[in-house]
């Protein structure tokens, strides 16, 4: 198939790249026979690649006779998901009202299972509609409150997990569920150990490995849960290595849901400020998940976590570690973590996965 070089202005979106296009980069910046984007067009015109191979077959720049057919320029424009501006308010007070439901089963009242998806199900629609509103949810939490943030947060990050993997609209909602009540057990372990500002001793942490079992017990009786999603709920701490609990299952004895819920809990948890531990990056996590965790977790729902968090589009705002300020410019499918970003102060542009000392601090969404 025969390929020719065209300007950057002539390229058009659709058209197929012939050749491996690279830049300062060991890997290739756009893959051969790769379809053109309007991601792709500003991707090359940050690296000031102006001469662009593509294939020129069925190539409408070219008649029967290979005479040149004009055509006029086209102005691609890419914009962001909006900010959403009352999504914090209405998280807030979700989270308010989880707290007098989850208080009141700690004084022995029933799941009432309509109040709770009062209160998660407004907020999933919001998560799945923009999935930006995840780099959001630890900056909303505190120390204090946590374990009520930590269980709407889990819920949204499931269903957007859940999503992603494919699946149907009644098992997102349901898993959003899952989420949020996996850990109503712990309404059932003791305040002072609930709220410990040190690291627990054996015995503490011995009685909150028990809390999966007291929500599964919590749940089991609702006809509105699906029994997938109970099994989910008793699961949440497995691990496929067997190293989780409260039975020490290992991979094949775990469901699918449970490991969506396992990955949700330790994102969320690693990334929020905790009573005796600071948050990390959104991005050092995942680096975590996916390689000191190694084994832990299904691979495909790390990715789906990979995909929704890591995966910014190209011009993205962001922030460093060292506390600069850049966009993104290139996504490396290889260490999808650490991008190409463009300085705003300087218009240098660093390869995160060449210079490991920082990394993305935090996506910057409401500036």
């Amino acid at each position: 198939m025969e390929a020719i070089n065209v300007t950057l202005n002539e390229l058009r979106i659709g058209k197929v790249i012939a050749e491996d296009i690279y830049a300062n980069s060991p890997y290739p910046i756009v893959l051969k026979n790769t379809k053109v984007t309007s991601e792709h067009l500003h991707v090359l015109k940050a690296f000031h690649i102006f001469k662009i191979p593509i294939l020129i077959e069925n190539d409408p720049k070219t008649n029967k006779g290979g005479q040149t057919v004009e055509e006029t320029s086209e102005v691609i424009q890419i914009q962001l998901p909006p900010v959403v501006d009352r999504f914090e308010k209405n998280y807030r007070d979700a989270v308010e009202e989880f707290k007098k439901l989850f208080n009141g089963w700690g004084g022995g009242t029933k799941v009432d299972i309509t109040k709770v998806r009062g209160v998660i199900l407004p907020l999933v629609e919001k998560v799945l509609e923009d999935r930006t509103i995840i780099f959001n949810l630890n900056s909303y939490s505190n120390a204090k409150d946590y374990l009520y943030h930590h269980c709407i947060a889990t819920g949204l990050i499931s269903a957007a997990i859940t999503q992603k993997l494919g699946y149907e609209r009644g098992y997102i909602l349901q898993m959003a569920i899952a989420g949020t009540l996996a850990d109503s057990g712990m309404s059932k372990v003791p305040l002072r150990i609930r709220e410990k500002k040190e690291p627990l001793n054996a015995l503490e942490f011995e009685e909150v490995r028990k809390h999966p079992t007291y929500s599964f017990q919590m749940i089991k009786s609702l006809p509105a849960i699906k029994e997938e999603m109970k099994e989910a709920i008793h699961q949440h701490h497995e691990r496929l290595d067997g190293s989780g609990y409260p039975d020490k299952f290992r991979i094949g004895q775990v469901s699918n849901y449970a490991q969506i819920i396992a990955v949700a809990d330790t994102f969320h948890a690693m990334t929020s400020e905790r009573l005796y531990r600071s948050k990390e990056s959104p991005f050092k996590v995942i680096e975590m998940i996916k390689e000191s965790e190694f084994g832990k977790f299904d691979i495909k729902v790390v990715q789906a976590l990979i995909d929704l968090v890591a995966a910014l589009p190209i011009g993205t705002k962001i922030e460093l570690t060292n506390l600069e300020r850049g966009e993104v410019m290139f996504i490396n499918k290889f260490a999808p973590t650490r991008p190409l970003i463009k300085l705003s102060t300087t218009g240098e542009i660093v390869d995160l996965s060449k210079n490991r000392s920082f990394y993305i601090s935090r996506v910057i969404t409401n500036e």
